[in-house]
C-alpha cells in the first residue's frame, strides 16, 4: 500500500509540477494530494469489500462502491477551479487536470500501474508537448473592437449568424438605441484574414448602415 501511495505521489507530482510552473491554482501539492487520495480511496474500497465473504467465495461488499464516488466527488473540486466572468470562461484545463489526476490515482490504487504510468505520460504530452502548437494557433487569432450601426429595431441575430459563419466569435456585445439607428459595440475574436472579409460581407447587408473596426 505504501508503494502505491509513493507511486501516486510521483505521478501526481509530475503533473502538478507542470501546473505549478505554469502558474495554475491547482499546482504541485494539490495534484499530489488528489492522486494519493484517489489511490487510497480505491485501495480502501477493495479492502473494505473483502472484510467478509459469502459461501461461494465472493466478498460481501462492492469493490467499486467507494471508487465510483471519486468520479463524481472530484467534480466538485474541479468546478471550484472554473471561473466565469466578462464573457470568458477560465480554469477548464485546470479542472480537467484535477479530474484526470484522480483517474491516475484510482488506477494506482487498483494496481493498474502500467495504465497509470502510461496515462501520466500522455497527460504530460498534452500539457507540455501541445503548448507550442496551441500558442501558434493563438498567435493567428486576434481581438478586434467593432462598431456596427444598423437600422432602428433590427435584431442582431442575423448578423451574429453571419459573423459565426465567417469563423469569427463574438466575445462581448453592447447595444445602444438611437433615433436614427441601433448601434452594436462588439468585441470579436478570430483569424486576422477573416476580419476584412467579414466587414465586406456585413456592408452588403441591406439593414447595415456602417461597420467600423479598431
Amino acid at each position: 500500500m505504501l508503494a502505491k501511495l509513493l507511486l501516486a505521489t510521483v505521478l501526481g507530482g509530475a503533473i502538478g509540477l507542470e501546473r505549478e510552473m505554469a502558474g495554475k491554482p491547482a499546482g504541485l501539492r494539490t495534484n499530489i494530494l488528489i492522486c494519493v487520495g484517489a489511490a487510497l480511496f480505491t485501495q480502501l474500497s477493495v479492502d473494505l469489500a473483502q472484510v467478509g465473504y459469502a459461501q461461494d467465495g465472493r466478498p460481501f461488499g462492492d469493490t467499486t462502491r467507494i471508487a465510483a464516488q471519486i468520479v463524481s466527488g472530484i467534480g466538485f473540486l474541479g468546478a471550484g477551479a472554473i471561473l466565469h466572468g466578462e464573457g470568458a470562461v477560465v480554469g477548464l484545463t485546470t479542472a480537467a487536470t484535477v479530474w484526470v489526476v484522480a483517474a491516475i490515482g484510482t488506477a494506482v490504487g487498483a494496481g493498474a500501474f502500467i495504465d497509470a504510468t502510461g496515462g501520466t505520460a500522455l497527460i504530460m504530452l498534452v500539457l507540455v508537448g501541445l503548448r507550442p502548437f496551441e500558442q501558434r494557433l493563438a498567435a493567428k487569432r486576434r481581438r478586434v473592437r467593432a462598431t456596427l450601426r444598423v437600422k432602428p429595431g433590427v435584431s442582431f441575430d442575423a448578423f451574429e449568424a453571419l459573423i459565426l459563419k465567417n469563423g469569427v466569435h463574438v466575445f462581448s456585445r453592447r447595444t445602444f438605441e438611437h433615433d436614427s439607428d441601433r448601434t452594436f459595440e462588439l468585441e470579436l475574436i478570430g483569424a486576422t484574414k477573416q476580419f476584412d472579409l467579414l466587414c465586406d460581407r456585413l456592408r452588403t447587408q441591406k439593414d447595415v448602415i456602417s461597420i467600423t473596426t479598431e
